[in-house]
């Protein structure tokens, strides 16, 4: 049984769909339990993935409502009892919560594991409400068998926060399938660009944790000694707006939300990441498969993808740091091809979905057949 508390598009939603098409069936059933999106967010089981099935909760997206929780949390015991799963498996904080809790209120005897996408330690709350989520996660961890982190970064700052124990952790990277993608100037005309020129995009929602503001500052940099660079967003939330008042009068094209990703990739030279936080980025593993060097921010668990100086640069999260960066990218090209050479090679190394599945496979196994406590 696979809770997440919404598919978004997002790396766990491209996670959990990989997982739903790749386990074996005649080894695993997976029923998976979600809730649904908010009108800001693209869901991707509607744009992406149709071919997976889910049973939808409702109120087991992304608010946090006494009311709403309530019934999503009566709601899965029912379905915990009505499936009788082996493993209960969890993804993304809300839902790790709701689904722990519910499956030791159900009387279930499966495994726990709770896969950590990233986490909310930094940058998300306030210094107390940081500490109420610390203070949560801890006390989860005591029941849970197995705590997935996507890279060892996540890992670490887990434990350093007194969450978990190290036995109890298991590293495995997110894997996916980039389509292929169009040529270049296939790539320029499906979005509308009238120009060969040095192109970085920054694809990922507009939220506040992905610092929006400060891309803009780096555009505004970068235009200002290189007005030849055009930047494409693709990507949308709640910040969108403000974000499109910042970069009007600078050669920043919004394309919004895009399903083909592989397409933005095909049009640009680079991808650049200014976030404040991140667990293992999606964009980043994609900007690597298709071939691209990265930019971004020295945070979370980035450098467990960016590898500084072969595959990409890494900048502390500033504006300056950044948008140095970029000129440095700007200036050597030839530097920037044999690092996205690099990124492709490591891509596709670290972070098929067959490895991907692989790894659970085995996790799971291990956790079924596991002896019975004394």
């Amino acid at each position: 049984m696979r809770v997440i508390a919404r598919m978004n598009v997002g790396g766990p939603a491209v996670e959990v769909s990989g997982l739903m098409r790749t386990l074996p069936s005649q080894d695993f059933e997976q029923r998976l339990y979600t809730g649904y999106c908010t009108q800001d967010e693209a869901d991707y089981l509607e744009t992406q993935a149709p071919d997976v099935e889910a049973t939808r909760i409702e109120g087991l997206g992304r608010s946090i409502k006494l009311g709403d929780d309530a019934r999503a949390f009566a709601r899965l015991v029912h379905e915990i009892r009505d499936f009788q799963p082996d493993i209960v498996h969890t993804h993304t904080a809300k839902a790790g919560v709701l689904g722990r809790i519910a499956a030791k209120a159900a009387g279930t005897s499966a495994a726990l594991i709770h896969t950590f996408h990233g986490h909310l330690l930094h940058g998300y709350f306030s210094p107390t409400k940081t500490k109420a989520v610390i203070a949560v996660e801890r006390s989860l961890a005591k029941v849970t068998d197995r705590l997935v982190a996507v890279g060892p970064r996540v890992r670490d700052d887990l434990l350093s926060a007194g969450i978990g124990k190290p036995e109890q952790y298991e590293v495995i990277p997110p894997g996916l399938v980039l389509p292929a993608g169009p040529t270049r100037r296939e790539a320029q005309q499906l979005l509308g660009l009238t120009s060969d020129a040095p192109t970085i995009a920054f694809i990922g929602r507009l939220t506040s944790i992905k610092r929006p503001d400060r891309f803009a500052e780096v555009a505004q940099a970068v235009h200002a000694q290189r007005p030849d660079v055009h930047f494409l967003v693709a990507g949308s939330g709640d910040q969108e707006e403000s974000l499109r008042n910042a970069v009007l009068d600078l050669p920043v094209t919004m394309l919004g939300w895009r399903s083909d990703v592989e397409t933005v990739l095909a049009a640009s030279d680079a991808v650049l990441l200014t976030s404040d936080n991140e667990g293992t980025p999606l964009s980043l593993i994609q900007a690597g498969m298709a071939g691209l060097p990265v930019i971004a921010s020295d945070v979370g668990s980035v450098r467990d993808v960016v590898v500084h100086g072969q595959t990409g640069w890494l900048a502390p999260p500033n504006a300056t740091a950044l948008a140095r960066a970029c000129f440095e990218l700007l200036g050597n090209p030839e530097q920037g091809s044999q690092q996205g050479s690099n990124a492709r090679i490591l891509g596709h190394e670290r972070y098929s979905v067959t490895r991907l599945a692989d790894n659970h496979a085995r996790t799971y196994e291990q956790l079924v057949s596991a002896p019975e406590p004394n």
